[in-house]
């Protein structure tokens, strides 16, 4: 298991959910924090919060939406001089249950392509050329387990475009210390899920993060979340590391 405590993390969409559990469970592994959401007050609690378990941390602001606010956080993290070594791209957005779903409107697949896709590759891109030349990087990117649904089609078609690209860039950096992967956390209670989900949000934990830790030079995989609820996250890193990367 890879030791990443003092490193920085980036992790978008940490004001709420499960993002904002994933940036308690970083901070108490020692891991700085550089906190995302569409507006830093939304942040403020959060902030507070991981601060307090003695990192470092501090909170940055962008409409995922929009690629010119994205150029404009990424810009402000390297003005900082913040070495981004973990990129944690937990944001997303559901954009709509279609039931009429052969009336859906092309705004589904626009909108839910620039948060869901583009907005996280936009900030994989960005950082892993100082990734290189530091010779360590950890991306875990969200998707979503949801197939076979026609009413979900812009988010679930975003998903898996998110999940090809990301397999595609992530045999590139195959055999070395830095890794790209994925994970689904499973249908939680969150905003998101909404109030009828079977899961807890805190069961993502740690199966949401074990990307960030794992020390065997694999990339390309998905980790289901939920297989590691209820795990310490010495036996989810171990877990993670006997699953088989697609290369």
């Amino acid at each position: 298991m890879t030791d990443i405590k003092g490193k920085w993390a980036l992790l978008t969409g940490a004001s709420r959910g499960i993002g904002r559990l994933s940036a308690v469970f970083m901070a108490k592994q020692g891991v700085n924090l550089v906190l995302h959401s569409r507006s830093r007050e939304h942040c403020q609690d959060i902030l507070n919060e991981v601060k307090a378990l003695g990192v470092e941390a501090y909170c940055v602001e962008a409409e995922l939406s929009e690629p010119e606010q994205i150029e404009a956080m990424c810009a402000e993290i390297d003005a900082k001089g913040t070495p981004v070594d973990i990129i944690l791209n937990n944001a997303g957005l559901q954009i709509a249950y279609r039931t009429e779903y052969l009336k859906t409107p092309a705004s589904d697949y626009d909108i839910s392509f620039r948060i869901n896709t583009t907005a996280p590759m936009m900030i994989c891109y960005h950082f892993l050329p100082a990734m290189e030349k530091r010779g360590f990087g950890r991306i875990v990117n969200t998707t979503s387990g949801i197939d076979l649904e026609p009413e979900q089609a812009g988010y679930s078609g975003a998903k898996a475009a998110l999940n090809k690209v990301t397999r595609d860039l992530g045999l590139k950096y195959q055999g070395t210390d830095i890794t790209l992967n994925l994970t689904d956390p499973g249908w939680c209670r969150t905003d998101l899920g909404g109030p009828k989900a079977p899961n807890a949000p805190e069961s993502a934990l740690p199966g949401v993060l074990v990307g960030a830790f794992v020390s065997d030079k694999k990339s390309g995989r998905i980790f289901s979340a939920q297989e590691f609820a209820g795990m310490t996250l010495e036996e989810a890193v171990a877990k993670a590391e006997s699953q088989e990367s697609p290369y």
